[in-house]
């Protein structure tokens, strides 16, 4: 095997989940050359991908569908504070969710729902028919959260997106 497929096979097992920007961005690798080595490593069976809500992620062999999901989420800066707050909490209404993020609803509400369609969290419906959510699985949530630290290149992304929807928020609570 080549030293750059290594590298990047090696890539992706140490940072699970790790999407194709990412990626070539953490080798520094040109984008052709990123997707030469994964197709080879695909291929061989030695990775694996997935898309979660429009991002392709990478990951060995060793995760289920439902951990790939899990780790995808977990390195995107919103989503893995959600997570967090779970693990503390138990079980959180959107509203304290909004309230702990200091984020507009809106981003909270997209991020929850995206998050139960992926079955890692459940929501129901509490006192007064308020939207409470709570981790299906806490105890393997807390494991690959463990694997995951976010790149510079996902904590920007979402940064921007929050900055981008909570001025969106502010201009239609002021229409």
């Amino acid at each position: 095997m080549s030293t750059v497929t290594e590298q990047v096979r090696s890539h992706v097992e140490s940072k699970p989940g790790v999407h194709f920007n990412a990626l070539a961005a953490d080798l520094d690798i040109a984008t052709g050359q990123a997707q030469y080595h994964l197709r080879k490593l695909r291929r061989a069976g030695d990775v694996v991908a997935e898309e979660v809500q429009g991002k392709t992620h990478y990951y060995s062999q060793e995760y289920g569908p439902w951990e790939r999901r899990v780790l995808a989420f977990a390195r995107r800066e919103t989503a893995r504070t959600i997570l967090l707050h779970l693990l503390e909490a138990d079980s959180l209404s959107a509203d304290e969710l909004t309230d702990r993020l200091g984020v507009a609803r809106s981003t909270v509400s997209w991020h929850v729902s995206a998050l139960a369609d992926a079955e890692i969290l459940e929501k129901s419906y509490g006192e007064r028919g308020r939207v409470v959510v709570a981790l299906t699985d806490p105890a393997e949530t807390r494991r690959l959260l463990s694997a995951v630290r976010p790149s510079l290149t996902d904590r920007l992304i979402d940064r921007f997106t929050r900055l981008v929807d909570d001025g969106l928020a502010a201009a239609t609570d002021d229409g």
